[in-house]
């Protein structure tokens, strides 16, 4: 009996070992810092997902949600928008991080973001023909526009991202299938402009699913939104069931686009 204690122990401990998650950081592009993670103990090829930060920069939370793709069996990286891997201690400073980018989201955005997609392809655990991205504030807006751009991906999710563009979508462009999950009392996005990129996607006939989650303001998945609400007076808030329920969502989605 003793010894086939010790042979459950070993095999169990051997399967959590398996399972253990590998992440590593990876300098890319130019002066770009990302943070690629996956499940080493899947041995075949697996899909790729970017994930692109809030306006507060390559932080702990858009590695984790890497990390959490990762233990879903895909391969995550984690991108960096800004250069150095800086983040923002302030929303004056977020502000201007992320505008500089936005002003900028055609050329020097789509660089840096297809950098990153050219590390993620080249990685010997990833399909190259089966790549997404998903992004959260500033990062939901970057990967519809990259839609909008007709950049080569399976599919794009946005969660609490803005929708107000100087470059709409044009019919037959867009390759990229689109989840979009929002908050129905987010107030950094006007139902103008919402009913204007429901307008968009219809008029270029995408293939996209809009989502809203009554009760949930901006920054809904993050748990540190609250935190940050009280320290800079702002309009945002975590949501745990819509957190939830849009996480499940996106697992679903992702399923779909690469036909798991």
């Amino acid at each position: 009996m003793k010894n086939f204690f010790w042979v459950i122990f070993f095999l169990l401990m051997s399967t959590y070992a398996q399972a253990e998650l590998v992440g590593e950081v990876v300098e890319y592009g130019k002066d770009l810092q990302g943070y690629l993670v996956y499940d080493d103990s899947f041995k075949e090829r697996r899909p790729g997902i970017l994930v692109v930060h809030e306006w507060w920069g390559h932080n702990a939370y858009a590695r984790k949600r890497a990390d959490m793709l990762a233990e879903l069996g895909y391969v995550a990286l984690a991108v960096d928008m800004y250069g150095n891997g800086k983040t923002a201690g302030h929303p004056d400073q977020a502000g201007e991080f992320s505008s500089a980018v936005m002003q900028h989201m055609d050329t020097v955005g789509k660089e840096r973001f297809e950098a990153a997609m050219g590390i993620l392809k080249k990685h010997y655990k990833v399909n190259s023909k089966q790549i997404a991205a998903i992004g959260y504030c500033f990062g939901g807006a970057t990967v519809l526009h990259m839609a909008r751009l007709g950049v080569d991906l399976k599919g794009v999710a946005s969660f609490h991202g803005s929708y107000a563009t100087q470059t709409p979508a044009q019919p037959g462009e867009v390759k990229a299938k689109v989840l979009v999950c929002h908050g129905a009392d987010d107030s950094f996005s006007s139902p103008e402009q919402i009913t204007a990129f429901k307008k968009e996607m219809d008029d270029a006939q995408v293939n996209y699913k809009f989502i809203t989650y009554e009760g949930a303001k901006h920054s809904f998945t993050n748990p540190d939104a609250d935190e940050y609400a009280k320290e800079f007076n702002l309009d945002i808030g975590y949501n745990a069931e819509a957190d939830a329920k849009s996480w499940q969502e996106l697992q679903t989605f992702l399923k779909e686009i690469f036909q798991k």
